[in-house]
């Protein structure tokens, strides 16, 4: 799986299509998307107009949350390869671990049957890798979460570098909304790059597989071109300190109306990173992360 893909979020009709057929010929061999997405048929479009054989790209698609369970997962997947156009995917995800036995169990048949390539997990706090370790008989090859260098979290790195499971990086931009930031922009004029760009590359530098989301061609490029250069293990520890603990996209996502109530700040009284307050995500992910919490043997109090 190439390190760097195109993530496929929040793109609609042809905006998808065309932002994919512009990522292949850029270079770009990782593509991301989803059912939730609702652009698979889109996206499958993008791929077979490239004009690049299927073989040289990976392709991933993720499980949406109302589909989760056994036999609807082995439906959905069905259902997406349509869409996509595809007779395989090489990476099947559970976008949000809801159903979360049941449904990998699914998605291990599928990948024994010979029908996918590799199969995941999104979302996937420590404490859930800790559970599926106990019922799965395949472990995933990908955990793909939230994660850059303020949301910087050691811990759930080192749970997946143990496993052997490649951690993936989904909104590694943070919509843009820290590219103002003196701090980074102090480091990327050291390499004459920009702030998106010394994103994507400590990513890299960190083994962290990342898909940022554009549709701009100007982007696609500029996101592309992390590969003539490296971070100093100085400049990288010094990013590694940008951490604030924090999430943009619960707020980004209730900016363009998507869903309501998006932020529900918990107060968790506990050891160790239990006791940071934190924020959760997605209406349909709090009670996940409640009982992640409590498992790790902290307590939740909403505020």
């Amino acid at each position: 799986m190439p390190l760097l893909g195109l993530g496929c979020w929040d793109m609609w009709g042809r905006e998808a299509q065309v932002a994919v057929e512009a990522a292949i010929n850029i270079g770009y061999r990782l593509i991301d998307t989803a059912s939730m997405y609702g652009n698979e048929p889109e996206v499958g479009t993008g791929i077979s107009h490239s004009g690049i054989s299927r073989e040289e790209i990976f392709i991933t698609t993720k499980v949406n949350n109302a589909d989760q369970g056994f036999d609807e997962t082995l439906r959905a997947y069905d259902e997406s390869c349509k869409k996509l156009k595809l007779d395989y995917v090489d990476l099947y995800l559970i976008h949000w671990p809801l159903k979360r036995k049941q449904t990998w169990k699914a998605l291990e048949k599928i990948y024994l049957d010979g029908r996918v390539k590799s199969i995941g997990v999104c979302n996937y706090l420590s404490p859930f890798m800790e559970e599926l370790d106990t019922y799965l008989d395949i472990v995933p090859a990908v955990n793909q979460c939230e994660f850059y260098p303020y949301l910087y979290d050691q811990k759930l790195l080192q749970a997946c570098t143990s496993r052997g499971i490649v951690l993936q990086s989904w909104s590694p931009l943070l919509r843009g909304k820290r590219f103002a930031d003196p701090k980074l922009i102090q480091i990327a004029a050291k390499y004459h790059k920009t702030p998106a760009q010394m994103l994507l590359r400590w990513a890299l530098d960190h083994g962290i597989s990342t898909i940022p989301k554009s549709s701009s061609l100007n982007r696609l490029k500029e996101n592309f071109d992390v590969f003539d250069f490296t971070i100093s293990s100085e400049d990288l520890h010094a990013m590694d300190q940008f951490d604030e603990n924090s999430t943009v996209t619960a707020e980004s996502l209730r900016e363009k109306g998507f869903v309501r109530n998006l932020r529900q700040p918990i107060k968790v009284l506990g050891s160790g990173t239990l006791s940071k307050k934190l924020t959760v995500q997605l209406d349909a992910y709090t009670a996940s992360a409640r009982e992640a919490i409590e498992k790790a043997g902290g307590k939740v109090e909403v505020i």
